[in-house]
């Protein structure tokens, strides 16, 4: 770290220095405080440069943090901008991200919750994240599970993933089938205050309707034939957690009209019962269809998807996120090994070239049972005769975000990690340096150009040093 990290605490509090300095310990931090939004404002408008960070509380005299947030997007479009706030609401964390919130704390701040929102918002200069934003993150899940991002589109889904993390509020994840929408649900569930709780994944393309329907909210005993006694449902059985309601796409428009119920208030009515039961369950739904082609078919109602994509983290095909692959083979490796009892194995670096230049149409699951016979056949060979052939028979579409598919890969195991990482930055860098000047430095019209949002823009701009030319 060359020097402290410049800081703006906006809080109308007695004693602000008093309470927030141990937090930010000298020489690591440099801190100033002020009082209001237009102390806030005064302050951004004569520090040249700017601030690594502002911190922004929702108490403030003359202004909501919302609010005040908004001003200082348009005074200073650059400054990363978290909210402080004693409960993150739906409607608050709604308006704040519109707004370009930066990330969010809870009040009181606990140090872990800061070393986080650094280590998103400011890499350069946290003690507690060893590698720069665009490098690895890896998390054990349990079952043998785990989350990986070493791209920016990943690294960005593990960004929201914290900041939703902390709000009860339903979230819709879309992708293809096999990227890992379980994953990521299962992510969110970890990181909420309900991660002690029961979590529960249903299918509900794997049932029919009507079972579906007895599967989620259970039925009393003469509900039908056959039902001699009352069973629970997944909503019972989830109270206080969360449920993941996986291919929600293929739910019949009846069900739907009840789940949207349950999400409105809490309360379902169970089959052959007259009372209507409350729980408190997190819903967390997931598909691989066009919801939005599905509502303009009638098989999707769109009230029920206005009430879920409040959030919706979209995660991308594994061919958008090749640089992925390398720690892929190498953790599924020792996953799957551990779970069949199995020696873990090393993959050359011309395996790993060709499984960076296959596409992976099955995504994480085709790539999980491509290491699974491997680990068992132990035939390198083969294992590469299968990945060449798939390559030729689907060649990749070359493109600057996708540099390894066009061969650019460690020409020897040893370094291969820190060649495939040093590609990427470099080609990325120079594609968004291009992208940047073609726009005049215009960073709204370069983050729609390179399909990447705004904050994520000018996260990047900051961590290649970028700058206009003279």
């Amino acid at each position: 770290m060359d020097r402290p990290l410049r800081m703006l605490v906006a809080q109308n509090e007695p004693e602000i220095a008093a309470i927030y300095n141990p937090l930010f310990p000298s020489p690591r931090f440099s801190v100033e405080y002020a009082a209001s939004a237009e102390q806030c404002l005064r302050l951004l408008e004569r520090r040249s440069p700017g601030y690594d960070l502002v911190l922004i509380d929702d108490r403030l005299p003359d202004s909501s943090a919302v609010e005040a947030l908004k001003r200082i997007r348009a005074a200073r479009p650059d400054a990363p901008v978290a909210l402080m706030a004693a409960h993150l609401s739906p409607r608050f964390l709604f308006d704040a991200t519109q707004a370009g919130a930066s990330g969010f704390l809870t009040r009181p701040i606990r140090s872990t919750d800061l070393e986080e929102l650094l280590s998103t918002v400011c890499p350069r200069h946290t003690d507690s994240v060893a590698e720069p934003p665009a490098a690895m993150h890896i998390e054990d899940l349990g079952g043998g599970q785990f989350f990986l991002a070493a791209s920016p589109a990943m690294l960005e889904i593990l960004h929201h993933v914290r900041m939703l993390s902390r709000a009860d509020v339903p979230v819709l994840i879309t992708g293809e089938s096999g990227v890992g929408k379980e994953v990521v649900a299962t992510l969110i569930h970890k990181h909420s205050p309900r991660a002690n709780r029961t979590f529960l994944k249903v299918n509900c393309a794997a049932l029919p309707n009507d079972l579906l329907e007895s599967e989620l909210f259970g039925y009393e005993a003469g509900a039908f034939t056959g039902a001699a006694k009352a069973k629970p449902g997944k909503f019972d059985v989830c109270d206080k957690g969360t449920i993941l309601l996986d291919e929600i796409g293929e739910m019949s428009p009846q069900l739907q009209a009840k789940l949207l119920h349950v999400l409105q208030d809490g309360t379902f009515g169970r089959l052959g019962s007259r009372l209507n039961t409350k729980v408190d369950v997190r819903v967390v739904a997931a598909t691989n269809i066009d919801i939005e082609q599905a509502i303009a078919d009638k098989r999707f109602r769109e009230d029920l998807y206005y009430r879920l994509n409040a959030f919706v983290l979209h995660v991308p095909p594994l061919r958008e996120r090749t640089e992925e692959i390398p720690w892929l083979l190498e953790n599924l490796s020792g996953k799957l090994a551990a779970s069949h009892g199995l020696e873990p194995i090393q993959f050359s670096a011309r395996t790993v070239a060709a499984a960076v230049r296959y596409h992976w149409p099955g995504n994480l699951r085709e790539l999980g049972n491509f290491v699974k016979r491997y680990l068992i056949m132990r035939d390198e060979t083969a294992a590469l005769v299968e990945l060449e052939s798939k390559v030729v028979a689907h060649p990749p579409v070359l493109s600057m975000t996708n540099p390894a598919a066009a061969g650019v890969i460690a020409p020897a195991a040893a370094g291969l990690k820190s060649a495939v990482r040093s590609t990427r930055d470099q080609t990325e860098s120079r594609m968004i340096r291009e992208v940047l000047e073609e726009s005049r430095w215009n960073r709204r019209i370069a983050a729609e150009r390179l399909q990447i949002s705004y904050k994520s823009l000018l996260q990047k701009i900051r961590y290649y040093n970028l700058e206009a030319s003279a």
